[in-house]
């Protein structure tokens, strides 16, 4: 880990902090809430790989939790958005990696994002209150894809030059 990884790591925790801020439509059911972080995830997994989209993911969407008054979700954000984050970013890094193998990256990190926020939701409110939340996750997911994949892209021809 190099001091550019290092600064990556907290530019890009801190704009999907702050993405998460931006938006965020409360779901009663599960006294949580839809954002449009899971974009910076992406653009910060798939541009810089597992470590920069592990840590944006997991702190920045844990901070934005503890910051929006949402703190009681915070712990489980730290796992989920980190795992979402490293996994997209592993599968992004690999050396056959192709900017149309963008898309399972994607798909298997903010899948796990959905997962995991599904497991976590109907343990502790139930089936009935996840299921009412999967939509807006599920549209967490979209975002994610169709920004972050985009961006990253952009991202990376920058960072060549």
């Amino acid at each position: 880990m190099d001091i550019k990884e290092i600064a990556l790591c907290g530019v890009m925790a801190a704009l999907v902090c702050v993405a998460t801020l931006l938006v965020q439509v409360p779901v009663p059911a599960t006294r949580g809430y839809i954002n449009v972080g899971d974009a910076l995830i992406m653009v910060a997994a798939l541009s810089f790989g597992p470590l920069v989209g592990g840590f944006a993911g997991g702190v920045g969407s844990a901070l934005a939790d503890v910051l929006g008054g949402w703190a009681h979700w915070a712990p489980f954000t730290l796992v989920i958005k980190g795992v979402e984050g490293l996994l997209a970013g592993l599968l992004a890094k690999r050396p056959s990696s192709k900017p149309h193998l963008l898309i399972p990256a994607w798909a298997v990190g903010c899948g796990e994002m959905v997962l995991g926020y599904f497991i976590v939701e109907t343990v502790l409110y139930g089936m009935g209150a996840a299921l009412v939340e999967l939509p807006g996750n599920l549209f967490q997911m979209v975002v994610g894809g169709v920004v972050g994949i985009p961006v990253s892209r952009v991202v990376k021809k920058w960072m060549k030059a």
